[in-house]
């Protein structure tokens, strides 16, 4: 979006409430994208929801008081979406949700919760594919469709700059999903899962901070074939899942990534907010049983990816909504 803004001239401000803090989670993207510091920060950090997102409310506020801009963007199903989405809504400022019109009909899932009050809240909807068009209109909703951002940042990323130092073949691994880290049970049959994959094929692990905190034991003393290793930066994940035979997941940006990089991916929950990718059969829900995923896993490795007909539109998705906000709002 920022690129998008400087092509039109249309002047802009970044808030980061601070929700991802950590460097390798934060700070790493701004640098790797190219992008300045952003002209506010919170400093929220962890929290329950109701105490981050009371943080943000009342910063955000604060900001947009002081700023009186005629128009807030917030994108995906964060907490920070939700909150920025609220504050400009109660103070009469514009405010449009990209990647709105996403369900995955999973009321557990706090992101869930996010997406649907930013949409029934938000003046305008930025939807990523016809699904989520369709899918806002049975609410009553208008949806605009423009296309994925993801999809657009992607294509602007010059191959010479995505680089990793793991030598193929490997799986990609990304789990942190309350349902998955919260449940212990559920995350060691997960990880038994991967130990049998393991045996295959090596995996590498690149562990968020709350998987990290929430099983610090077991992911320190790690089979051999298992690498687990800091967090990466953007760039650099995108290369490893270009790279990777297969993504194992329970994040909902990475089977995006997945699908448009030509990854097979298999992601470890009952539901999923991009029902395209598995209707392409890029994608596989599956169960946490260890025998399962390994079943799962070995089959999607063989699957061919075609995204020639690809529901994520056409790589220009920031530029259209970008010129939405000017016509209208500049």
């Amino acid at each position: 979006m920022v690129r998008a803004f400087r092509e039109m001239n249309i002047p802009y401000k970044v808030l980061h409430t601070g929700q991802h803090y950590d460097y390798t989670m934060s700070d790493l993207h701004f640098t790797s994208l190219g992008m300045e510091e952003p002209h506010f920060y919170l400093g929220i950090g962890s929290d329950s929801h109701a105490r981050q997102t009371a943080g943000m409310l009342q910063g955000i506020e604060d900001i947009l008081m002081k700023e009186r801009p005629v128009f807030v963007v917030v994108y995906g199903d964060t907490n920070s979406t939700l909150a920025g989405a609220l504050s400009a809504v109660k103070l009469g400022i514009g405010v449009g949700h990209v990647e709105a019109g996403v369900r995955s009909f999973d009321r557990r899932m706090p992101e869930e919760i996010n997406r649907v009050v930013a949409d029934h809240v938000c003046d305008h909807h930025f939807c990523p594919t016809t699904n989520a068009v369709s899918l806002l209109k049975r609410e009553g909703i208008d949806g605009i469709l423009t296309g994925d951002v993801m999809y657009d940042a992607i294509l602007q990323t010059r191959p010479e700059d995505l680089v990793h130092p793991h030598e193929p073949p490997f799986v990609i691994v990304t789990i942190h999903r309350a349902e998955n880290t919260d449940v212990p049970e559920r995350f060691m049959d997960i990880w038994e899962g991967l130990k049998l994959i393991s045996r295959r094929i090596p995996v590498i692990f690149p562990a968020h901070p709350r998987t990290r905190h929430r099983f610090p034991h077991i992911l320190e003393n790690h089979p051999e074939c298992i690498r687990v290793i800091d967090p990466v930066g953007y760039l650099t994940m995108l290369a490893m899942v270009r790279d990777a035979s297969l993504v194992i997941t329970d994040s909902g940006g990475v089977q995006k990534e997945a699908f448009l990089l030509g990854t097979p991916c298999i992601t470890v929950r009952d539901t999923t907010e991009w029902p395209e990718t598995v209707q392409a059969g890029a994608n596989r829900l599956v169960a946490t049983d260890p025998s399962t995923m390994r079943d799962a896993a070995l089959a999607m490795m063989d699957v061919h990816i075609d995204i020639s007909d690809n529901p994520f539109g056409n790589g220009k998705a920031s530029l259209s909504i970008a010129a939405f906000i000017r016509d209208t709002y500049l």
